[in-house]
């Protein structure tokens, strides 16, 4: 398997190589109901491990994904302290005709409100709105955090590029779009990830790492993502970090202090 470094050092010939996720990783999707339940089970450790400064977050849903899927995502970060918003555009159809300007809207309405940055969490395919609409507002966005999302692979190394065609009704493989989307945006940006995605190639969610640009590796599924409590807890660590004062994530530690999840839950991403 190869090393994340040399993904990104050579992403054309990496990245040109990639298929979608085996049958075996997509059957494996099956795990997001033990996952939420994994949740459940640690609400009462994930209560312990923040209290937010109650800025702005939008959470944006992946393709066909509505609102109510990310609703328990929301409600945990509300319990966390921050004002978490739904993007209230109905099922996610892809980027189609208004959109994108709708989501944008959507984000200078909340920092009007609150008279805050607001922090965009994007799921899979609303984490590729996340990073355009930072690249537009980046005075208005305090982050971006996405979750399984592939903005840096081929368009078609994933499980569903045929489905995004037909909700959509645009083209998967587009060059100009496929060499913007990605451009990292000029805000800190978080992407988790995970190795055994069923859905979209893991590779295809990784950025160049730099000095507000992070990845961090969890354990689970695709569609599990906005219920795994790895991936809460990583989120209201990244939440967590002050304005303009944003550090990387360290896996072993939480804020300085020793996090109840043990380090061996969060692995290297620079691994083999």
């Amino acid at each position: 398997m190869k090393k994340l470094d040399a993904i990104q050092s050579d992403p054309a010939s990496s990245q040109t190589a990639l298929k979608a996720p085996n049958l075996l990783l997509l059957a494996l999707e099956g795990r997001a109901p033990l996952e939420f339940a994994a949740s459940l089970f640690a609400t009462p450790l994930l209560k312990q491990e923040t209290n937010g400064d109650g800025h702005p977050v939008l959470v944006l849903p992946g393709l066909l994904a509505h609102d109510a899927l990310t609703a328990y995502l929301r409600q945990y970060l509300k319990r966390s302290g921050y004002n978490a918003y739904g993007w209230e555009q109905g099922i996610n159809f892809g980027p189609r005709d208004g959109v994108l300007d709708a989501c944008i809207a959507r984000v200078r309405e909340l920092q009007s409100k609150h008279e805050r940055k607001v922090s965009l969490i994007g799921w899979s395919l609303g984490g590729i709105y996340a990073r355009e609409i930072a690249k537009a507002l980046p005075d208005s966005v305090r982050q971006v955090i996405t979750l399984g999302s592939p903005f840096a692979g081929h368009p078609t190394a994933n499980n569903v590029w045929r489905l995004y065609e037909k909700a959509s009704g645009k083209k998967a493989v587009d060059q100009t779009q496929i060499s913007e989307l990605k451009r990292t945006p000029p805000v800190p940006t978080t992407s988790i990830f995970s190795r055994t995605d069923g859905i979209v190639s893991w590779q295809c969610c990784v950025e160049q790492e730099g000095e507000q640009v992070e990845n961090i590796e969890v354990r689970g599924s695709h569609t599990g993502m906005v219920v795994n409590p790895m991936v809460h807890h990583a989120i209201t660590d990244r939440l967590a970090q002050p304005e303009g004062a944003w550090q990387r994530f360290d896996r072993r530690q939480h804020r300085g202090q020793s996090s109840f999840f043990k380090p061996w839950l969060y692995l290297d991403p620079q691994r083999a």
